[in-house]
């Protein structure tokens, strides 16, 4: 179906950003409906039923539609008028800067957000506030990815190349992703891939769908997705099939790199991974007599506390191999949440600045600086990454601003961080819906949805897009740029924070020219124009970047790095206490930490709970029967859900989907442990106990 009267925009979740239409009701209960937009490259129509189903979030039943603040004598949350919620807000704000000073105030933002909002957010936290204490949600999906992009290739961006290469290589190794649940609409591209000769290895300890479409299943004991890119360099060199050429004129560091996958034998890689040695060699033979190729991962291989270090093991076996830098090969990561790219990319990173820059880099900060007409040195410095600023609520920081992010489902550790949450001075949070999190706000404040306003995202790709509002937002709502604006009026700063999309884009490109992240040339005119464009776009006469490093990569000397690395074990390997590991995941019928989706109907139909996956073995030893409560327990906590009992997971790991909050709350459980360099928390891996449930 199509309708030329049909406002053309984005879905508002993951990171494929697909392309849809919205054609409005005139109907409260569901304002807008969805109709195919075909035109848009990225997804070509399809949707999977969250973006279907999207609109029935934008309902005045199931959204917040006028500001909430807690009453100081029944503890309630209490409707109240825009101006007493940002005055209350202003005030607590304000009155922890005095009393503790400026650290003690954190901010706390989403990879949900529009680029404008977030590069707002950081420009409010740095200057309005003067904290350093800001930090984001994205920081537990795609860091680890990022950290190892930049050491690499010096530069981050998801994937190099647009999606529509995938189909075109000779092979591609899909790590730690089950496309077919977590953006079914991009199971197409690896259909067309098989279709057109091309070769795909799965790693997953779980048989998932995406699992059953590979030529070659490798179900690793969750954690050890390092041994096993080691075990596959190691076999590369050791059958002479590395790209000596390319390594020479392209790379350098490699004799390290080698080394340290040497000391990997294949026997030895097989007792740490289950992986056997013919399933590595076979892995390595149709990755190599591929012409081209590809290694995408996921969160799988990332949220570990060496995760960093792993996707530098799976793009050391890109460069040896030669596929990188080169047409249809390469390293990409599928970023999850729906602007985790452009979120990542513009000041609400503990130490970034707009345009990937680095905070403590005195040209970036004079370059910002200068934009924002304030000296440099006014900015503060580097602050925590995400989970460090949660821990630290209630101490250090008294008071807390988050806006697009519900850490009480889903942060690691999440019973802690909920009493975190509960410990602090001061609580505001801005959200469309009355989150978990959200219900522990002294102030609550309902802000317009991705229908409801107009702003850019970037989706998995480096691809800018541009959500054109459709719909005339509820009386009671206001934009978070508007909230923003508001706040910063209130605490002193009546100039610099525009309530306007495109003025603060404008100053988004000037804040990011010259920068590793550069949107300097691009506009909503030229983003409408042209489907998108791919940073980065130095000026408007530049046709953007949709393939990266084909000619040199982003470092100093144009040559990629290979970084050495060894395996280590999990930080909670498992013993005799909790003798089996815990990973988790998404569903299809779900999204992150379900605030919106659990309250699609249609979605929960599809997806009522949580539920534990185990493997009949597993099941049989324990007594337990399909459906019956399990209870999983870590070192952290307990969460009770159903067993689902399936052949399709290995019989040492169980895995829970963490969209749910309450007993079934599977990040209860998780380990924050955290990577060294990138602060992920090891989401993916941690040593549990069952027990059946009186």
């Amino acid at each position: 179906m199509s309708d030329a009267t049909a406002v053309p925009t984005h879905c508002p979740y993951c990171a494929l950003q697909c392309g849809m239409s919205l054609r409005p009701t005139g109907t409260p209960e569901l304002p807008a409906e969805v109709v195919d937009r075909t035109d848009f490259p990225v997804n070509r129509g399809a949707l999977c039923g969250k973006g279907r189903t999207a609109p029935s979030v934008l309902s005045s039943r199931v959204r917040l539609t006028e500001p909430l603040v807690r009453c100081p004598d029944t503890g309630d949350l209490t409707p109240a008028t825009w101006e007493e919620a940002l005055a209350a807000v202003a005030d607590g704000l304000r009155r922890t800067r005095v009393d503790h000073g400026a650290d003690a105030v954190g901010v706390f933002g989403g990879g949900g957000l529009t680029n404008e909002k977030a590069y707002t957010l950081g420009k409010f936290a740095r200057l309005v506030l003067g904290t350093s204490q800001i930090d984001y949600n994205g920081r537990f999906c795609m860091s680890s990815a990022a950290a190892a992009h930049g050491r690499a290739f010096g530069l981050d961006r998801g994937l190099p190349f647009p999606l529509e290469d995938i189909p075109k290589t000779g092979c591609v190794i899909l790590v730690g992703s089950n496309l077919a649940e977590t953006m079914p609409p991009a199971l197409r591209y690896l259909t067309e891939l098989k279709e057109n000769g091309g070769k795909l290895i799965v790693v997953d300890p779980r048989r998932t769908r995406t699992a059953e479409q590979a030529d070659l299943h490798l179900a690793p004991r969750p954690g050890t997705d390092l041994a096993l890119a080691l075990g596959m360099l190691h076999l590369v060199v050791a059958e002479g099939r590395v790209d000596e050429e390319f390594v020479a004129a392209r790379t350098d560091g490699w004799a390290a790199a080698r080394a340290g996958a040497m000391s990997h034998w294949p026997e030895q890689v097989e007792r740490i991974t289950g992986v056997s040695v013919p399933e590595l060699r076979e892995a390595v033979a149709l990755f190599c007599d591929a012409g081209s190729g590809m290694v995408l991962t996921a969160r799988g291989p990332e949220q570990q506390s060496k995760g960093t270090d792993t996707v530098g093991a799976w793009i050391n076996l890109c460069l040896a191999t030669g596929k990188a830098g080169r047409p249809l090969s390469g390293y990409g990561c599928l970023t999850g949440q729906g602007n985790g790219q452009g979120g990542r990319e513009h000041g609400q990173k503990a130490d970034q600045l707009p345009g990937y820059r680095k905070l403590d880099d005195p040209a970036a900060r004079a370059h910002v600086a200068g934009v924002w007409g304030v000296d440099p040195d006014a900015l503060p410095g580097p602050g925590r990454s995400a989970y460090e600023l949660l821990d630290a609520l209630g101490g250090d920081v008294k008071a807390l601003l988050l806006m697009g992010s519900n850490p009480v489902v889903s942060a690691p550790r999440a019973a802690h961080v909920e009493g975190r949450l509960r410990s602090l001075d001061f609580l505001a949070v801005a959200d469309v819906v009355l989150s978990e999190t959200a219900a522990l706000a002294d102030v609550v404040l309902p802000v317009t949805q991705w229908a409801e306003e107009t702003g850019t995202m970037t989706n998995l790709e480096g691809r800018v897009l541009l959500r054109r509002r459709a719909l005339t937002p509820p009386a009671g709502v206001r934009s978070d740029l508007e909230v923003l604006h508001g706040l910063a009026g209130l605490l002193g700063w009546e100039k610099g924070f525009s309530a306007d999309p495109e003025e603060v884009f404008d100053e988004l490109r000037r804040a990011s020219a010259g920068g590793p992240a550069d949107y300097a040339g691009i506009s909503y005119r030229r983003i409408e124009d042209e489907q998108g464009v791919f940073w980065p776009c130095p000026d408007d006469g530049h046709a953007g970047t949709p393939r990266l490093f084909l000619d040199r990569f982003a470092t100093p000397d144009g040559r990629a790095r290979f970084v050495p690395v060894v395996h280590r074990p999990a930080a909670e390997e498992t013993d005799a206490e909790y003798p089996v590991v815990l990973t988790t995941g998404r569903v299809v019928s779900q999204y992150q930490s379900g605030a919106q989706t659990r309250r699609v109907a249609e979605l929960n139909a599809a997806a009522p709970g949580p539920f534990v996956e185990l493997h009949p073995r597993l099941a049989e030893r324990l007594g337990v029967a399909e459906g019956e409560r399990l209870a999983v327990v870590s070192r952290r906590g307990r969460a009770v859900a159903p067993a689902r009992i399936t052949t399709a997971i290995r019989p040492d790991t169980v895995f829970m989907p963490f969209h749910w909050a309450g007993e079934g709350r599977a990040n209860t459980l998780v380990n924050p442990a955290l990577d060294p360099v990138s602060r992920m928390p090891e989401f993916k891996v941690c040593a549990v106990r069952l027990e059946r449930d009186a």
